[in-house]
């Protein structure tokens, strides 16, 4: 699967092991051991799916999920948890969870449920750029013929892998986007192009669409992270 999970589990063990069988199915893999460690990870990047443990470190699973629900609603939270009773699921729930698990759980039964929340998450994406056109900055985008006119009255048309990686730079805008995403999503696991390749496509962008290049506003390189595109509103 094309898809990004973020883990947040306390436990070693465990960790290793969903992390080991989320990789086996194509799966992104990234990790935080405490609730701190899990909101700066949501904060820096793109995720299909949190898998949030309750009983966590610093911040529980429940005061992480409340505080990914004031800005986010829309990526899907399944809980990992030892507790059993029906006032923790109903609590869970409330705060915004999508699913819940409870310990000792079957691995089979963990992937499946994180195959069908991804899947839930993934018909919602990509819905800024879909009416087709796109505009920022002074500059047009027709992703259905390739077509771009900039800022400064340039034509030009984009190659298909140049629409490709705009466009979903543009449908997760203001968010941050690993190179490792960006990689699965538009080349797909079976091809693996260099982390270079990635970095020239946002040389190239700035190119077209900054009107200067050394202090871009709407392409960012995240260090050791990845991408980002922001499109912040006109002032008047």
């Amino acid at each position: 699967m094309n898809a990004r999970v973020l883990l947040v589990e306390d436990e070693e063990n465990l960790l290793e092991a969903i992390s080991m069988n989320l990789e086996m199915e194509g799966i992104e893999v990234v990790t935080a051991v405490t609730g701190v460690e899990a909101l700066k990870r949501k904060e820096e990047q793109f995720f299909n799916l949190i898998i949030l443990d309750v009983m966590i470190p610093e911040i529980s699973g429940f005061d992480v999920c409340e505080h990914i629900r004031l800005s986010d609603t829309d990526t899907p939270i399944l809980f990992l948890t030892a507790k059993d009773s029906h006032q923790d699921k109903v609590k869970g729930l409330k705060l915004g969870a999508d699913d819940y698990l409870t310990k000792p759980f079957n691995l089979e039964e963990l992937l499946l449920r994180v195959k069908v929340l991804i899947k839930h998450s993934q018909k919602g994406k990509h819905n800024t750029a879909n009416s087709v056109q796109y505009s920022f900055g002074g500059n047009e985008v027709n992703f259905q013929n390739f077509y771009v006119r900039t800022f400064d009255g340039r034509e030009i048309t984009l190659s298909k892998r140049e629409a490709e990686v705009l466009k979903y730079l543009i449908d997760h805008k203001n968010t941050v986007v690993s190179r490792q995403q960006m990689l699965n999503i538009i080349w797909g696991y079976e091809v693996y192009p260099s982390t270079r390749t990635t970095d020239n496509f946002i040389v190239i962008f700035r190119k077209y669409f900054e009107k200067d290049v050394r202090n871009p506003i709407y392409f960012h390189s995240i260090r050791g992270v990845g991408y980002k595109f922001t499109d912040p509103p006109v002032l008047d």
